[in-house]
């Protein structure tokens, strides 16, 4: 059996983040296989298809910026994540 694509292995990721969790794009590309690869985590991210149901709202920069700003923010706390000045807090970062 083929070893999943890159973007087959974030989407892998990505859709097994808890509700209510969130994981920095860097520690994505860690549990994807792909260290250092953060940036790749993004960019792939940011072509999902209109209407895709993969949780994107849950990654977010290791600094725990929200890059998606309003949008990823109202889904974050629909969640229960704490969303402070367009970030959450580090300590909440990290998944598994």
């Amino acid at each position: 059996m083929d070893a999943p694509s890159f973007e087959e292995a974030v989407w892998q990721i990505v859709g097994a983040v808890p509700q209510g969790r969130v994981c920095s794009y860097g520690q994505v590309a860690a549990l994807a296989g792909y260290p250092r690869h953060a940036r790749h985590v993004g960019r792939t991210l940011s072509h999902l298809p209109p209407g895709s149901k993969l949780p994107w709202h849950r990654i977010v920069r290791a600094d725990g910026q929200l890059p998606m700003g309003a949008e990823q923010a109202r889904r974050l706390r629909a969640e229960g994540v704490v969303v402070r000045a367009g970030r959450v807090s580090v300590a909440q970062l990290g998944w598994p």
